[in-house]
């Protein structure tokens, strides 16, 4: 890893483009944002799963909201909930991660934030799982709205942005993952999973590209998607 940035070297970098992976998937003609798992868990600092950097990655993704509203594309958000406690619901999950107890529907930390909360017109999602496909139905939703391109923010980059992302890809769709609106609990494993998104899964861009492509800025105005 690079001690300046907490990046990859660049040794490590043209070892992985001589390999082949890396190359570019690009923007398809109309892109939604998915925006995983913005709620308090991740916000508050009394939280057990608070991210230190997680006021930025919120800025981040309220602005990513915002221009797609302008632009008539859909915004999608997710969150856990549990109606049940957790144990009951996912038991290996609970197991492995007893911090989900956060998601509990009664906790004040199962709730979106007020910094970057969904408004009408946008889609909610709540899951049990990592990924914002896993038995939500969201396939079939970004598919009814002609949806082929999904920018993702949101929390964590190592795990439910993660799993996100690479099921978006999985299931047909071109995923772009926006550096400035993921956070992690370290710098270590969210730039090691940026890096392996970028590599093999999905395109890492920058907050700027990402509006700019989403307000119509970069290649002619997106088509507008259904909703």
């Amino acid at each position: 890893m690079n001690a300046a940035s907490g990046g990859p070297s660049g040794g490590l970098d043209e070892d992985y483009r001589a390999a082949g992976f890396g190359r570019r998937i690009g923007w398809g003609e109309r892109p939604a944002v998915l925006l995983v798992d913005p709620v308090r868990a991740y916000a508050d600092p009394d939280s057990a799963l608070f991210l230190r950097t997680a006021a930025d990655a919120l800025a981040a993704m309220e602005r990513l909201a915002r221009t797609a509203r302008q632009t008539g594309l859909p915004v999608v958000f997710t969150a856990v909930r549990y109606t049940r406690e957790p144990a009951s619901h996912v038991p290996h999950f609970h197991r492995k991660v007893p911090g989900l107890d956060a998601f509990r529907e009664d906790s004040p930390h199962a709730r979106f934030t007020a910094a970057c909360p969904p408004l009408p017109g946008d889609d909610t999602v709540y899951k049990h799982y990592p990924s914002a496909f896993f038995g939500t139905g969201l396939h079939e939703r970004l598919t009814s709205y002609g949806v082929d391109t999904l920018v993702i923010g949101g929390f964590s980059t190592s795990g439910c942005v993660r799993a996100s992302a690479l099921d978006a890809l999985q299931y047909g769709f071109q995923p772009l993952v926006v550096r400035e609106a993921v956070a992690d609990r370290d710098p270590a494993p969210h730039e090691a999973n940026l890096f392996d998104l970028d590599s093999k899964y999905a395109d890492a861009v920058g907050l700027d590209e990402a509006c700019a492509a989403l307000g119509g800025l970069l290649g002619g105005r997106p088509p507008r998607s259904p909703r």
